[in-house]
């Protein structure tokens, strides 16, 4: 596997899983990860970026599996005595959580790159699969509802994807430059995999940093797209909901409406496999499979199975 580069796209619980199966994978070496920053937000005077570190605490085994987000042994002391203290305390942050945002917060700044604060926390819980920023700027997803602009974090953890989304914007990626690292590791990837994560707010910011959705554009790698739907719905967050309100189907062909100008192949579950022939229409590969993660072992297999295929397909068009 030593000449194979693998990419993976990858924001929130879906990107973790997708993460987690690579890197129990025969795979594993070849697989670098670009994450989602655009869901970072300022608590309490620290920076947080809850999708980096779900791939990073997922990656070293310190996850808490029931809620797929924060870390496994949690307490919360300081979040309680926050709240004795009349603070809003929506966003749960539990103590040990706290201490990976203390850390971000003064090696910030520091003037530390984001990138190599990330590789840190990395390195701190034995991740051994390299996870890339696709910059070390600050963008962050706002939410327009009825009631005016939400960051993503206050409409999907205070407000509970309740409320109508009547736009989405991607605050700074106008401005942001592209870190080099993830410019020239989708450059060389032989293979792109974009995780089962939401289209508009987790895929959709990084492909919204100028240069990136470029980049793969040109990139001349195999393309997959694991959706993250099954007969309509996700498993966990409002990706349905999101792509109801930006004019697209919420199946498969709304996942492909969202990626259609790179996308070579599309992973659905088999309860879609009726969308097959439509989507084989517009030209795509497709991988009908069991996409439902639960066990460490059905990621493994899922990914292997959407790497194998990727490889075999690809192979067929450079013959």
């Amino acid at each position: 596997m030593s000449d194979l580069t693998i990419t993976l796209l990858a924001g929130g619980v879906g990107g973790a899983k997708a993460a987690e199966g690579l890197a129990a994978s025969a795979y594993s070496d070849a697989t670098h990860i670009i994450g989602n920053i655009a869901d970072d937000e300022e608590f309490h005077g620290l920076w947080i970026s809850p999708d980096i570190d779900t791939l990073i605490y997922s990656l070293g085994d310190q996850i808490d599996r029931e809620r797929g987000w924060g870390r496994k042994n949690e307490s919360y002391q300081v979040l309680n005595e926050l709240k004795a203290l009349g603070q809003e305390t929506w966003m749960t942050l539990g103590d040990l959580d706290l201490a990976t945002h203390i850390y971000r917060t003064e090696l910030r700044k520091q003037g530390v790159r984001a990138s190599h604060i990330t590789q840190r926390l990395a390195n701190r819980h034995g991740v051994q699969v390299p996870i890339l920023l696709p910059t070390d700027d600050v963008v962050q997803t706002q939410v327009r509802t009825a009631s005016g602009w939400l960051s993503f974090q206050e409409y999907f953890v205070r407000e509970h994807c309740e409320p109508k989304v009547l736009g989405i914007d991607y605050k700074g990626a106008k401005i942001a430059r592209a870190t080099s690292e993830a410019l020239n590791q989708i450059a060389n990837s032989d293979v792109i995999i974009v995780a089962p994560s939401n289209p508009i707010v987790s895929i959709g910011a990084i492909l919204a940093i100028p240069g990136i959705q470029e980049a793969i554009e040109k990139s001349g790698a195999y393309v997959i797209a694991i959706s993250p739907l099954i007969a309509g719905k996700t498993i966990k967050g409002p990706a349905d909901k999101m792509l109801e309100s930006m004019g697209k189907s919420t199946d498969s062909k709304g996942v492909y409406q969202c990626y259609s100008s790179f996308l070579n192949a599309l992973v659905i579950d088999d309860v879609d496999r009726s969308d097959a022939p439509w989507l084989e229409g517009k030209g795509l590969d497709v991988l009908v499979t069991p996409t439902f993660m639960s066990s460490t072992e059905d990621k493994r297999a899922l990914l292997t199975d959407v790497v194998a295929f990727a490889l075999a397909q690809r192979q067929q068009r450079v013959a």
